[in-house]
């Protein structure tokens, strides 16, 4: 690995969850299991291969190995479990499955949540959109998968405890399209769900995301504007920024699982991590409503949309990273325009000493802040959205 190649993934380590301290060992198997994904996902469950029941009930409901949305009832909801990996102890990961199957045949839409366990407000807007369905008056189906890490869900935390050989932490959003048969638990599980109930039952996809824990950051969504389906879904929706990243910067995300296979998709960014964030969820939620009005899945008027706010698209996150230890002063706030050489924070000591003063580098906007007042050297303080020159050098961004 090229000492460029080391660079650019410390500074995104950086930039998503601090300094990373999981071991040389998890990112070697990272990616072998990416290597061989896209091979393992062609090679496994295509659409329309059929419902599978495990026999198992779980609180009143079924456990599906594999599913087929056309294979249930028109007009009414269901919820199911979905058997993910197997566990050291035998059992498995079963994950939370809720089906909106349309009266009248139409679209699939495919809404995700919970890819990483610190993102409430993710779940919060996939459950408020279900909860708005009427299924006897919809065409087509909404398909929504509420906790898919869920060993990250049971910690609140960010990536996926794997045991497999000591105790890593793997981020999921890293392990897209998934093997299963891959060297780790994540991969395994990305694998099953994406081949045996994600890809099968989508037409598009929204996977739903907030900041880190200890980064907020604005209402925004992530998606390539120059793919027309793309760039549709990402116009339905009232935020003001658009992070327009290139598909290489980070080709595992899940996202970029179902771009790789023909099915539109995006990532909405609903504000902070561990909370609910109760005056973006609605933004999102009447997005998500136009999305599926765009679809022909439920009818009515449009919503607000872009047209009715200031959008601005970047095509890059720039960190400002902390440089010494104290109290950070912010001098800027979310959404905020900063011009290059600007000054954004001030840093003290303990004696009430300036330590350190920031400037930003670029022009754009802040589209992320640290929200712990401590910061200690290499700690992310601000991400400015802007637009790069050389896009495909993107390494960063809080989601």
């Amino acid at each position: 690995m090229s000492e460029e190649t080391m660079d650019r993934l410390d500074r995104r380590d950086f930039m998503i969850a601090s300094i990373a301290t999981v071991g040389a060992s998890a990112a070697l198997l990272g990616s072998a299991g990416a290597a061989n994904a896209q091979e393992e996902a062609t090679a496994s469950a295509s659409p329309g291969s059929g419902t599978v029941y495990t026999g198992d009930v779980i609180d009143g409901k079924k456990v599906v190995s594999a599913l087929d949305v056309n294979d249930l009832e028109p007009g009414r909801t269901h919820r199911l479990y979905f058997q993910g990996v197997e566990t050291p102890t035998g059992h498995h990961w079963n994950v939370s499955v809720i089906v909106a199957r349309g009266a009248k045949p139409g679209k699939r839409v495919v809404l995700t949540s919970g890819v990483h366990g610190d993102e409430m407000s993710s779940i919060q807007t996939v459950l408020t959109v279900m909860n708005q369905l009427d299924p006897s008056e919809m065409s087509g189906t909404v398909m929504a998968v509420t906790d898919i890490s869920r060993p990250a869900l049971e910690g609140m935390q960010r990536r996926w405890p794997n045991q497999g050989r000591g105790i890593d932490l793997i981020d999921m959003n890293r392990e897209w399209p998934g093997n299963e048969n891959g060297l780790t638990a994540t991969s395994r599980h990305a694998g099953l769900l994406f081949n045996r109930l994600l890809r099968p039952n989508a037409d598009a996809a929204i996977d739903f995301h907030t900041g880190t824990t200890g980064v907020e950051v604005t209402a925004f969504n992530i998606g390539e504007v120059d793919r027309p389906e793309v760039k549709a879904m990402l116009d339905l929706y009232p935020v003001g920024q658009i992070f327009n990243m290139p598909k290489q910067a980070y080709p595992t995300v899940l996202h970029n699982a179902f771009i790789d296979v023909g099915i539109p998709a995006i990532t909405p960014e609903v504000g902070a991590a561990r909370v609910l964030d109760t005056g973006m969820i609605p933004l999102f939620v009447e997005g998500t409503m136009n999305v599926l009005k765009h679809y022909g899945i439920v009818a009515g008027p449009m919503g607000r949309t872009a047209k009715d706010v200031t959008v601005f698209i970047g095509n890059s996150g720039f960190p400002v990273l902390a440089t010494k230890g104290g109290i950070v002063e912010y001098l800027v706030k979310l959404n905020d325009k900063v011009e290059a050489g600007q000054k954004v924070a001030i840093q003290r000591n303990g004696f009430g000493d300036v330590v350190a003063e920031y400037t930003c580098e670029i022009a754009g906007e802040v589209m992320g802040l640290r929200t712990d007042a401590m910061a200690e050297p290499g700690n992310p303080l601000i991400m400015v959205l802007f637009n790069s020159p050389t896009p495909d050098s993107v390494e960063t961004y809080p989601e």
